[in-house]
């Protein structure tokens, strides 16, 4: 585990884990202290096999939520949506990394750091070659 692992940053969801989404009550129903609109700038959102990729870019912003974790869910939920996500450290075979970036929250408007899943780099190659962008950067309005 690197520091930054170590860090309780929330969490970025753009996808299936928003509220409403199919993965929302699996994963975070009970599991959170707050969740509030926000937006990823330096991405644009791309559409998968029923799920979104935000891919880094840096004209490009994406809307989701910011999730924060109930404290003593932490390490059990970020083990869940690494293994959601097929996140591995260091594994080529990724379609997701887990990354530190930093998002503003509508309400607050101040940059937080939080932990988002962005398409690994073959992905992001792949998806800006033949994908299909979202041009709302919202995975609800398509």
């Amino acid at each position: 585990m690197t520091l930054v692992d170590a860090e309780h940053l929330p969490f970025f969801v753009y996808g299936t884990l928003r509220p409403g989404g199919p993965n929302h009550a699996r994963f975070l129903t009970g599991r959170t202290r707050a969740e509030e609109p926000a937006r990823l700038t330096g991405a644009v959102l791309y559409a998968g096999p029923g799920y979104p990729y935000a891919v880094e870019a840096p004209d490009g912003t994406v809307r989701g939520d910011l999730v924060t974790p109930r404290p003593e869910a932490y390490d059990d939920l970020l083990a869940a949506l690494d293994r959601l996500e097929e996140y591995t450290p260091g594994d080529p075979r990724n379609l997701y990394d887990r990354v530190a970036r930093h998002v503003v929250p509508d309400a607050a408007g101040t940059p937080v750091r939080a932990w988002v899943y962005v398409a690994a780099p073959p992905v992001a190659a792949r998806l800006r070659a033949r994908g299909t962008a979202i041009g709302s950067g919202d995975w609800w309005v398509r």
